[in-house]
């Protein structure tokens, strides 16, 4: 059986420190854990992984950061396209 050896946290509408504690807890354990976010999540995304960052200096850093969208479908119907972004936080070599 073949260990995991990262995780994801998706941002949404909870308080950010649920998502750095997740995130911290999870980085305990497996070397990489990435954050992902869509839409107006993105923000707060990017500030839950500047509070682990700080938190864990200097254990932690950011990977390759994506970036993209998605073509989703409204409630009244319409395609959107949604900004989508991926950040990775991995264990620094010791």
């Amino acid at each position: 059986m073949l260990s995991n050896t990262t995780e994801t946290i998706f941002i949404g509408k909870k308080p950010l420190m649920t998502y750095v504690t997740s995130a911290i807890i999870q980085l305990s354990t497996i070397p990489v854990v990435t954050i992902k976010a869509r839409g107006q999540s993105i923000g707060p995304a990017v500030d839950v992984v500047q509070i682990v960052l700080q938190r864990t200096k200097p254990a932690y850093s950011v990977g390759d950061v994506k970036i993209g969208s998605e073509s989703l479908v409204s409630s009244d119907g319409k395609n959107r396209n949604v900004s989508t972004i991926e950040i990775p936080i991995k264990r620094n070599a010791k």
